[in-house]
C-alpha cells in the first residue's frame, strides 16, 4: 500500500481526522474578565481547514494572488493561522507583524516587505496608523468581504520564488524567508527531537508573529495532528488554568515565560498533565528545580529568526539529573536535520573540542533574507543565490554563504559534541 506524502497541508489532515480538535482558543471572552479565566472554543482540523478556505476566497477577491506578500498585525488568534494557510494555497507569502513593535519600529519590516495588502485586528488600529502603507483591512472587514473561487491545489506548486513565510527580528529587522519546504522540514525536526505527536495538547506561550512561537510550536504541533491551546497574549495564571483544564502534555516557550509559570501559587497543582517542557535560554536552578518537583523534565533548546531550532538537550530525568548530562552547560547538540560546525578567523573548519564562530545548515535554516526593492543585491525576485549573498544591511544579522549560514556567535564545541555560547 502506497502511504501519503505528509506536507503541511490543513486539507489532507481534515481529510484524515476531520473531528480532531485542532486549536482550543482558551482567550478571555471579556476584555476585563477575572484573572485565571479561560473562555474555550474548540476549532476541529475540519473547521480550520474551512477557515482557511474562506480566507483564501476573501483574499482572492481583494485581489492577493502568487507572488504577493500580506502582512498580519494581530495578538495570537485562530485567524492568524487560517491567514498562514490561505495564503498557502494562494502562492502568496505572509509576514506576521508583532504588536510588540513601536510605532516607530514598525516601520523597519515594511521598509522591506513593501506588501500587497495589510490584515489587522481591530485592537491594534493605533499601531496600524503608524505604518508606512494604506492599502488594509480589519480581520472582520476581511470576513465580511466578497469572496473568489480558489481553485483546489494552488499554492501546492508555488509558481513563483517568494517565500511562504516571512519573520522579522524583535526590533523589526533583519527580516527571513520560508519556503513550505523549509518549515516543513521544521516541524519534522522538532517532532522528532522532542517526541511530538497528534497526542500532545501544547499551550503556546510565545508570540505566533516569532519563528519559535510559530514554527517550532504552533505549526509543528498541527503538523502532528496535536492540539493547540491558543491565548491573545500570555498570562501564566491563564496558561496554567488551560494546561489544568486541558490536560496540556507538552510546553516550549523562552525562559522568561516558563519561569513566570512557576512564580503562580497553583504551578504545582495544575501541571501534573504535563509530560516535558523545551525551554529557550538559560533557566535557572530553582526554576529548574521546580519543573523537577513537578515530575516535569525540562530540556533546553537554542535557535534563531534564521533557524528556529538548531540545538536541543535531551529531557531531564531522574537519572540524567544525577548524572548531571541534561543539565549540563549549554545548549545540547544538533537537532536532527540540523548541521552545526565551528571555523576560526580565516573560515578553517574546527575539529573536535574547540572554539569558534559557529555555522548552521541543513533544510531547517531559512532560505534568506530580505531586502530593499528595487536594489542590485537581495531581492526575492533575483535569483536564490543572490538572496543569499550578504548586504549593505547588518543589523543583527549573520551571513549565507556557500550552503552554510555563518551565525557570527562565538561558541564552544565540548570532546562529546555540546555546544556552549560564549
Amino acid at each position: 500500500m502506497e502511504l501519503g506524502v505528509v506536507t503541511l497541508s490543513l486539507a489532507r489532515r481534515a481529510d484524515r481526522f476531520p473531528d480532531r480538535t485542532a486549536v482550543v482558543d482558551v482567550s478571555e471572552e471579556r476584555l476585563y474578565a477575572p484573572a485565571e479565566t479561560i473562555h474555550e472554543n474548540r476549532v476541529s482540523y475540519a473547521e480550520l481547514a474551512g477557515m482557511a478556505d474562506r480566507t483564501a476566497e476573501h483574499l482572492a477577491a481583494l485581489g492577493v494572488e502568487s507572488g504577493d506578500t500580506v502582512c498580519l498585525v494581530t495578538r495570537n488568534r485562530v485567524a492568524s493561522l487560517a491567514v498562514l494557510f490561505a495564503c498557502r494555497r494562494l502562492g502568496a507569502t505572509l509576514a506576521p507583524i508583532s504588536h510588540w513593535l513601536t510605532p516607530v519600529s514598525v516601520e523597519r519590516p515594511f521598509d522591506l516587505l513593501e506588501p500587497d495588502l495589510v490584515v489587522s485586528e481591530a485592537a491594534q488600529r493605533d499601531l496600524v496608523r503608524s505604518i508606512p502603507f494604506d492599502r488594509s483591512v480589519t480581520l472582520e472587514e476581511l470576513a465580511e468581504s466578497d469572496r473568489e473561487s480558489v481553485p483546489d491545489g494552488s499554492g501546492h506548486d508555488r509558481d513563483s520564488d517568494a517565500p511562504l513565510l516571512c519573520v522579522h527580528g524583535d526590533d523589526g529587522r533583519p527580516v527571513v524567508g520560508y519556503s513550505t519546504r523549509t518549515i516543513e522540514w521544521n516541524c519534522i525536526s522538532s517532532a522528532v527531537a522532542w517526541g511530538l505527536s497528534g497526542r500532545d495538547t501544547v499551550p503556546l506561550v510565545t508570540p505566533l508573529s516569532a519563528a519559535d512561537g510559530l514554527v517550532r510550536t504552533a505549526l509543528s504541533a498541527l503538523y502532528v495532528g496535536a492540539t493547540l491551546l491558543l491565548d491573545r497574549a500570555f498570562d501564566p495564571g491563564d496558561t496554567l488554568a488551560a494546561i489544568d483544564t486541558a490536560d496540556a502534555t507538552f510546553l516550549a516557550g523562552r525562559n522568561q515565560a516558563l519561569s513566570d509559570l512557576t512564580a503562580e501559587a497553583a504551578f504545582s497543582d495544575t501541571v501534573d498533565s504535563l509530560e516535558r517542557a523545551v525551554v529557550e535560554g538559560p533557566m535557572s536552578d530553582d526554576v529548574r528545580e521546580q519543573y523537577r518537583e513537578a515530575d516535569v523534565p525540562v530540556a533546553r533548546a537554542a535557535g534563531r529568526l534564521e533557524c528556529p531550532t538548531a540545538f536541543s538537550q535531551p529531557f531531564a530525568t531522574d537519572v540524567d539529573a544525577s548524572e548531571r548530562t541534561a543539565d549540563e552547560p549549554g545548549v545540547g547538540r544538533p537537532i536532527p536535520d540540523c548541521r552545526a560546525r565551528l571555523i576560526d578567523e580565516e573560515g578553517a573548519v574546527l575539529e573536535g573540542e574547540s572554539e569558534g564562530r559557529l555555522e548552521l545548515s541543513g533544510p531547517v535554516v531559512a532560505d534568506g533574507y530580505v531586502n530593499a526593492a528595487g536594489t542590485d543585491d537581495e531581492n526575492w525576485d533575483e535569483s536564490a543565490d543572490i538572496q543569499r549573498e550578504e548586504c549593505s544591511d547588518t543589523d543583527d544579522r549573520g551571513r549565507f554563504e556557500e550552503g552554510w549560514f555563518d551565525t557570527g556567535d562565538r561558541f564552544t564545541r565540548t570532546a562529546n559534541g555540546v555546544y556552549l555560547p560564549r
